[in-house]
């Protein structure tokens, strides 16, 4: 027999073909894998109730004997067998049934049963009730809990309980190799595994729903642990390709911040200083800037790409949406046209000859800085001499995309340095797991005279009054954001919603020039309207969440968002920031449908009552977990099989601790380790 921790699902009993390829949905490909197929809860068949004792609505095994099997043809045809022990007589519905099922259930064979009876015409019934038929001896009821496994059509309970039954009797003669050093838990792999797949009848249920038995904090350990390991591998692997050394400019960099308007605050000189220090090592940065809404990362990246510059490497500034890379692009030229540095842009739209003239000038290193959105990681473009990549809102790019970036560079050249930046802050919890591989900056300050923007919750109901609001302070000179958005991600669907409030907005309000913005405009009249907005000519902009990143108008100061409860904390977070640039008092009304559910009542309370982006992140992990906050539900990246955030935060601390301890004395135990739990998982990583 292979050893457990080799051997294949197909080894087991009962599985062919077909049932490999449903387990490999899961995930499931060796037998070890079934043991990580937890239950997702448990039943509790240990006592059989007395059928007199049975109650509505309360799940029960029953034991007794059919007295009778009939088909019956009512609305539906349906199979009704009478059950009966010494107490009484209860009925068992099946609605789907076979001809030999039908055969079975002959009237003397004695049935033990699990279900939930409901009230029927005549007494108490259980539909389709698990069965099996059991002698005319007293035989024992279960002796563990029953576990109910995480599953699709295509694969019964029953199945799920016989193939991990198998797993569980291939741990008891061949346990797994524990790999956490000794004492670091009470359970060892094999007792939290065993005990999981099934409790004891007295287990605190309690416990196990909230995801705090020891039990499952012991795996949960492990797979965080396993996680920590890969990224820091990954880490180890980036930096041993090296990286070219651009050396501190301090006098390019004064000379650069003295030609501006403003003083940078205390929080982006810090930035700026550590960036300087990462990019004149010899292997690459992997540095991550989180920075609130309008705290300046944009210009920490410039003062990163000035250094690369200075050394003579082109930089690539990468955005997930053509308005912000345009913001990019309005800024960088800005700063840097008096420094003759030059430029390219490169996006989707760029085509024909105004293509092939930006492609030659990046390969022959005549423009040094280039900004562009998807575009930049295509195949047909390539750098002369790339140093340094800045990923802007890095949440919205998949994997792929921005690995595919960082290996534009030339054989020998090692890897670029990577500037990853973000204004939907990461908590710090989560940053230590998703990002244990980059070092993280925080910009934690805001540049003077940013205006608090004061944040309203009204019921859709008093929606005049919101249009009045609307109408009072376009009327004074000011401007003002109307946002749509539905439940649909659909494009066609976005932009209709938002035509048509456009449309009724432009009959209750005739006096005022009103814009529509959304995904289905070509990009020159989406320009044309965002230029219109800046410019002051409109002062109403209908828009659906396309303007979440990279819109600065600092006369805009009020920001009406329809059915708020339908968008994620941290992009509302992102669409509130849009307003509060100016010098004006600024406000954002939250207009949602009622009733609200719990989790809505909280999540838009949380936005009320702060404007801290950090604050605002935690809470936003807490109602929604870690993938949605990350962006990475496609990625593979942070799927974790047991470990939940921000349930399991409380282990971070010890997973860091015990990932150092296992690097520094028992080095060996880390493949395995990352090979239990991460996999396959390993290469999307690397960014």
């Amino acid at each position: 027999m292979t050893e457990i921790s080799g051997a294949r699902v197909q080894e087991l009993r009962g599985v062919g073909p077909k049932l490999a390829e449903k387990l490999a949905d899961y995930g499931v490909f060796r037998v070890e894998d079934l043991l990580f197929h937890l239950p997702l809860r448990y039943q509790d068949r240990t006592r059989i109730t007395p059928i007199a004792a049975a109650r509505e609505g309360v799940d029960a095994v029953i034991e007794g004997e059919v007295r009778a099997a009939d088909i019956v043809f009512g609305r539906r045809r349906s199979l009704v067998a009478r059950l009966q022990d010494g107490t009484g007589t209860i009925t068992l519905r099946f609605f789907h049934f076979s001809a030999a099922q039908k055969n079975k259930l002959k009237p003397g064979c004695r049935l033990r049963c699990f279900g939930q009876p409901r009230r029927g015409s005549a007494g108490l019934e259980i539909y389709h009730p698990e069965y099996n038929e059991v002698g005319t001896a007293e035989s024992p009821a279960e002796e563990t809990l029953t576990p109910i496994y995480p599953t699709t059509s295509g694969i019964g309970q029953n199945q799920w309980r016989n193939l991990c039954g198998q797993a569980l009797l291939r741990l008891q003669k061949d346990p797994p190799q524990d790999l956490l050093p000794p004492g670091s838990h009470p359970y060892d792999l094999a007792q939290a595994l065993h005990y999981l797949h099934s409790p004891p009848p007295d287990a605190p249920l309690e416990q196990l729903r909230e995801g705090d038995h020891p039990a499952q904090l012991r795996l949960a350990l492990e797979e965080l642990i396993a996680h920590n390991l890969s990224l820091f591998r990954l880490r180890q692997r980036a930096q041993a390709d090296g990286a070219p050394v651009l050396e501190s400019k301090p006098r390019e960099l004064e000379a650069f911040l003295g030609g501006l308007p403003f003083t940078p605050t205390g929080a982006q000189a810090r930035v700026l200083a550590e960036i300087a220090t990462d990019l004149a090592k010899p292997y690459p940065m992997l540095r991550l800037v989180q920075g609130d809404v309008g705290s300046g990362k944009t210009l920490v990246a410039a003062g990163a790409a000035l250094q690369a510059i200075a050394n003579g490497y082109q930089v690539a500034i990468m955005a997930p949406t053509e308005i912000l890379a345009e913001q990019h692009w309005n800024s960088f030229n800005d700063w840097f046209a008096p420094l003759s540095i030059s430029m390219e842009w490169l996006s989707g739209r760029t085509k024909g000859k105004k293509r092939q003239a930006a492609l030659h000038n990046i390969v022959s290193g005549q423009a040094s800085l280039v900004i562009g959105t998807h575009a930049l990681f295509q195949q047909d473009v390539a750098f002369k001499l790339l140093g340094l990549v800045i990923v802007d809102e890095q949440h919205r790019f998949g994997v792929h995309q921005r690995l595919a970036l960082t290996e534009k560079t030339a054989p020998g050249q090692g890897r670029p340095h990577q500037l990853v930046m973000t204004a939907t802050p990461i908590p710090r919890t989560l940053s230590m797991v998703a990002y244990a591989d980059l070092d993280c900056s925080v910009i934690d300050e805001l540049p003077p005279g940013r205006q608090a923007v004061t944040t309203a919750l009204v019921d859709s109901q008093r929606r005049q009054n919101v249009v009045a609001r609307v109408a009072a302070a376009c009327t004074q000179g000011r401007q003002a954001y109307w946002v749509c958005t539905l439940i649909e991600e659909s494009d066609t669907l976005q932009a209709q919603a938002a035509e048509a409030t456009a449309a009724e907005l432009q009959l209750a309000l005739p006096e005022l020039a009103i814009g529509l913005i959304h995904g289905r405009l070509k990009p020159a009249e989406k320009e044309r309207v965002m230029a219109s907005f800046k410019a002051g000519e409109l002062a109403l902009l209908v828009a659906t969440t396309v303007i979440e990143v990279g819109v600065d108008v600092p006369n805009a100061s009020l920001m009406i968002i329809e059915n708020p409860e339908r968008l994620g904390l941290a992009q509302l977070h992102q669409l509130r920031g849009r307003v509060g640039r100016g010098s004006e008092a600024s406000h954002c009304v939250l207009l949602y449908q009622s009733p609200l559910s719990a989790n809505g009542k909280q999540r838009l309370g949380a936005m009320r009552e702060s404007t801290d982006g950090f604050y605002i992140a935690e809470k936003d992990l807490q109602l929604r977990g870690p993938g949605e906050v990350l962006g990475t539900r496609q990625t593979g990246l942070m799927e974790f099989r047991i470990a939940e955030l921000p349930a399991h935060n409380h282990l971070l601390q010890t997973v860091q601790d015990l990932s150092n301890e296992i690097r520094q004395r028992s080095p060996r135990l880390v493949d395995p380790l990352i090979q239990r739990w991460t996999g396959a998982v390993q290469q999307f990583a690397k960014v």
